[in-house]
């Protein structure tokens, strides 16, 4: 069994689960908007599940690494990672219309993975390049496709139908998918969870400090950090409350380097 099979396989379990959340949806009784979370009781049993994964697992291992690993080492690692992200961050911008983006994207990559050797060192955005934040999801957004429900996948977190559907792609166009060596692919994306998760120590326990009920927290700043991006920060005013515009203008946001997708660990090895 290679890495590539193990990696296709997520991605079909990955929509397996947003069908098994679609079929417990027309079970569940919501105690929250339908057309906003109608598979509630589903969600927040698996919220509850990745939490204590979380809490017992991965927090103590990302723990462990963020003690050992020296600041500078660990640095190197997320900047490994984000740099192969850029391939895929390149690729959706193309294919949402954004082709001098997608240029910059790839010369990132280029610049990073030669003078940055192997991405260790961002060099490109030292240079003034841009680092955008793009997924198959948001490339659904720009096409037109609605997100559907809200839905909480097992170990992989928030998302809905349409991001669902779209995390399913981009582990397939993550290039670490097509390393032939089942070894160093599972060790690569091991790597890359438990540094995601050590760089959003300080975050997830903000929220659980914060928030009254952090699945509502959650819920709510992933679907409007989704929308966010779609659009990218420049909603269209009749998706936003008439109360949260004090002019008739719509207001726009300057781009500015992309930011961690959400406050919470997405256990996904391409984000």
């Amino acid at each position: 069994m290679n890495y590539t099979f193990i990696m296709a396989l997520w991605a079909k379990l990955t929509l397996l689960g947003i069908l098994l959340g679609l079929s417990a949806g027309c079970a569940t009784n919501a105690t929250y908007d339908a057309s906003h979370d109608p598979f509630e009781g589903f969600n927040r049993a698996i919220y509850k599940f990745n939490d204590t994964a979380d809490r017992y697992v991965m927090k103590p291992i990302a723990k462990g690494y963020d003690k050992v690993v020296p600041t500078p080492v660990d640095k190197s690692i997320t900047n490994f990672f984000s740099n192969l992200h850029d391939l895929v961050v390149g690729v959706n911008s193309i294919f949402q219309g954004k082709f001098h983006q997608g240029l910059t994207d790839f010369a990132r990559f280029l610049a990073n993975s030669t003078v940055g050797i192997g991405g260790l060192f961002d060099v490109a955005t030292s240079g003034g390049m841009v680092k955008h934040d793009e997924d198959f999801g948001q490339t659904l957004g720009v096409w037109g496709f609605n997100t559907g429900p809200y839905l909480v996948l097992p170990l992989l977190g928030p998302s809905n139908i349409r991001d669902g559907i779209g995390l399913g792609v981009d582990v397939l166009a993550w290039p670490v998918t097509y390393i032939g060596n089942t070894g160093i692919g599972l060790g690569l994306a091991g790597l890359r969870t438990v540094d995601l998760r050590a760089d959003l120590l300080e975050a997830t326990d903000i929220l659980k400090e914060a928030a009254l009920d952090p699945y509502v927290y959650t819920r709510e700043a992933f679907l409007q950090r989704r929308k966010f991006l779609v659009h990218d920060g420049k909603i269209p005013k009749e998706e936003v409350p008439e109360e949260e515009f004090e002019f008739d203008e719509e207001e726009e946001i300057s781009e500015e380097p992309a930011e961690p997708s959400a406050p919470f660990p997405p256990y996904f090895p391409g984000h």
